[in-house]
C-alpha cells in the first residue's frame, strides 16, 4: 500500500538550515502539497512548520505553539515556557510583521502559559475593564475560567482577561471563524481546544499528547471520563481524507506536544485510552485493589509506545487517575 502519511508530518528542523536569510521550504497539507518559504528561525531548539498558508506551528522545548496570521494581526494559541518566549517571539516576527492581536491558552500548565507575560507586553493592546479609571491597556488573553485559579502567582498582564465558563467562545479574525471549545475535567478543569474553521486546523493542547499516556491531573480537576469526552470531541471535529485517502488532505490536529496528527491518529489514541479504562473497570468490578490492578498491567500492549516518554511513574499515575475516577462512579 502506498504511504499516505501527509507531508506536514515530516517536520524540518530549523537549526539544520544555513545562516540567517536562507529559505525554509515546508510542505503543507490541504490539497496538493506545495512548498512555502519562510526565513529560518534563529533558535536551535525551535521547529517551524507551515501547515496552511495562514497557519504555522512552532515546536519548542515546551509546548507546541499555534500561529494564525493575516491582515487583522497574529493570533497565538499557547505561548510556550517562560524561557522559550523570547525565541518564539522572534520566530513569530519572521512569520508576520503584524502585531499579536489575541492570545489563547488551552490550559493552565506552565509550558502553555509561561510566555503570556512576554507576549502580552509586545502584543496589540486594547482598553478593557469597567470604564473610566478601571480601564487599562492590555492584550486580550482568552481561556476558560478554570485557568485563573492556577495563575494567581503570575503578574496581572499574564493572566487571561477574556475568560468564559460556557461551552464555546468564538471570534472572527483573519478571514476565518475561530472557536474556543471548553473541555471540562479532561487533562485539568481548565482545558480548551481551538478550532480554526477555514484553515481546518484544531489545536488540542494537552488533551492530546501522542508521545505518552494522557496526563490526567486529578488534583486540578482532570478525569478519565472528561479526557475520553475531549478525545471524542476531537474525533468529531476532524475530517479525514475521504474518499481519496492518498491525497495529503484532511483536518490537521495539533497536539500539546509532539508531531502533528490527523483524525486517524486521534481515533487510535482515543481507542487506546478507552480500552485501558475498560480493562481497569473490569478489574475493579472483580474486587481488585489498586495494587492488584497495577500488577495486572492494564496498559499491556501499549506501554512500549506510550509509556516510554514519562517512564514507569507516569504510567502508574495514569492508572491511578483512572482507578480514582472510576471509584467515584455509582455501581
Amino acid at each position: 500500500m502506498a504511504n499516505t502519511k501527509p507531508a506536514w508530518r515530516r517536520s524540518v528542523r530549523v537549526a539544520a538550515l544555513a545562516a540567517v536569510g536562507s529559505a525554509l521550504l515546508l510542505a503543507h497539507g490541504g490539497g496538493p502539497a506545495t512548498a512555502r518559504q519562510r526565513l529560518a528561525a534563529p533558535a536551535e531548539n525551535l521547529e517551524i512548520l507551515e501547515v496552511r498558508p495562514s497557519f504555522f506551528v512552532i515546536a519548542s522545548a515546551g509546548a507546541n505553539v499555534g500561529v494564525q496570521v493575516g491582515d487583522d494581526g497574529v493570533v497565538v494559541v499557547d505561548t510556550g515556557s517562560t524561557a522559550d518566549a523570547p525565541e518564539i517571539l522572534t520566530a513569530i516576527k519572521r512569520i508576520s510583521a503584524k502585531p499579536i492581536r489575541y492570545i489563547i491558552n488551552t490550559g493552565p500548565d506552565p509550558d502553555h502559559v509561561g510566555g503570556n507575560e512576554a507576549f502580552a507586553k509586545v502584543g496589540q493592546r486594547i482598553f478593557s475593564g469597567g470604564g473610566g479609571r478601571n480601564e487599562i491597556l492590555t492584550t486580550p488573553i482568552v481561556s476558560v475560567e478554570g485557568v485563573l485559579r492556577y495563575m494567581e502567582a503570575f503578574p496581572p498582564i499574564a493572566i487571561p482577561n477574556e475568560t468564559f465558563h460556557y461551552s464555546r467562545k468564538y471570534m472572527y479574525l483573519n478571514g476565518e471563524a475561530i472557536e474556543v471549545l471548553s473541555q471540562p475535567n479532561a487533562h485539568t478543569d481548565g482545558d480548551a481546544i481551538v478550532f480554526f474553521r477555514r484553515s481546518d486546523v484544531v489545536v488540542a493542547g494537552d488533551v492530546l499528547d501522542t508521545r505518552q499516556f494522557p496526563v490526567i491531573d486529578v488534583a486540578r480537576g482532570g478525569s478519565i471520563q472528561g479526557e475520553i469526552a475531549a478525545l471524542n470531541r476531537l474525533v468529531e471535529l476532524a475530517v479525514p481524507s475521504v474518499p481519496d485517502a492518498t491525497r495529503e488532505a484532511g483536518t490537521i490536529v495539533v497536539p500539546g506536544h509532539g508531531r502533528l496528527c490527523d483524525q486517524y491518529d486521534v481515533i487510535e489514541y482515543r481507542d487506546m485510552v478507552t480500552i485501558i479504562r475498560d480493562r481497569i473497570r473490569d478489574q475493579m468490578k472483580a474486587g481488585r485493589s489498586l495494587a492488584e490492578v497495577k500488577a495486572a498491567q492494564p496498559e499491556k500492549g501499549y506501554a512500549g509506545r506510550y509509556g516510554t516518554a514519562g517512564g514507569t511513574s507516569a504510567t502508574d499515575r495514569f492508572i491511578e487517575a483512572i482507578y480514582q475516577g472510576l471509584s467515584k462512579e455509582k455501581p
